[in-house]
């Protein structure tokens, strides 16, 4: 993997250092990051691979794990208590293997059918869905002032 430019190989993935105090190093940035920005940097969809300093071990899954546990201890649950126990309760069974397929596989699904959601509802409801709100709004005021005051409903 060569590098085309300081902590970054050929095909974008940035490397990520995890020294034995915790500290994570962005060697793109030559600098400290914290998991927060590792993050935002999934969010991004900036791609990084996480290395251990001293023994150069891919890290990446323990530490995308770390940030979802930081997550979900916020308050920002994604994954239901019976979810959970489901998932553990594959650990050590016949199917497994198959599991981290079938995970990616309904996530890629499910970002798929978000996006056509998004979409759908940008096309229902315009470009602007504020504005058509108001333009409602704008019309009852109108109707019912009307009723109270002539000429003033519109036309």
């Amino acid at each position: 993997m060569a590098k085309s430019k300081a902590g970054a190989t050929e095909d974008g993935v940035v490397t990520i250092k995890k020294y034995a105090n915790r500290r994570l190093y962005d060697t793109e940035r030559s600098c400290y990051i914290t998991l927060e920005d590792l993050g935002t940097m999934v969010r991004d969809g900036r791609d990084f691979r996480v290395v251990d300093a001293k023994s150069g071990d891919d890290i990446t899954h323990n530490v995308l794990t770390q940030i979802i546990m930081d997550e979900e201890t916020r308050g920002e649950t994604l994954l239901p208590v019976n979810f959970l126990r489901h998932l553990i309760g594959m650990y050590g069974d016949k199917m497994q293997s198959m599991v981290p397929q079938y995970l990616e596989a309904s996530m890629t699904a499910f970002r798929k059918n978000q996006q056509d959601v998004r979409s759908a509802l940008e096309g229902a409801l315009g470009s602007n869905p504020l504005a058509e709100l108001t333009r409602r709004n704008m019309e009852m005021f109108q109707q019912a002032a009307g009723a109270f005051i002539p000429g003033a409903g519109g036309s």
